[in-house]
């Protein structure tokens, strides 16, 4: 009767080692990977930031040059006009005159 227990135990024994194996290998590899999937590649390098540069208070600053401004079609045409009228041109030779004459 002994015998019979301890081959029992051993059984017993052997089954549960089998199951705890088989569980552990289960944990060590995710569902769906295979144990000969290459490793997971590292992480891309992050964005290098750069910091801006802060005016500096009390330096002089440049200069800030301002373009001669164009003044506005209306002024331009009745400038043209003006001079389409001084220079003796008829009405409708005016109207030729001061749109080539707003436009340049």
């Amino acid at each position: 009767m002994s015998s019979m227990k301890q081959l029992s135990i051993l059984i017993a024994t052997i089954a549960c080692v089998s199951v705890a194996d088989a569980a552990f290998a289960q944990q060590m590899i995710p569902p769906g990977w295979s144990q000969f999937n290459p490793p997971p590649l590292a992480p891309p390098p992050s964005p290098k930031i750069e910091v801006p540069v802060v005016p500096r208070m009390n330096v002089p600053s440049q200069p800030h040059v301002q373009a001669s401004r164009r003044s506005s079609f209306s002024d331009r045409i009745n400038r043209c006009l003006d001079e389409a009228a001084a220079a003796g041109y008829g009405p409708g030779k005016r109207a030729a005159y001061s749109r080539a004459c707003a436009n340049r």
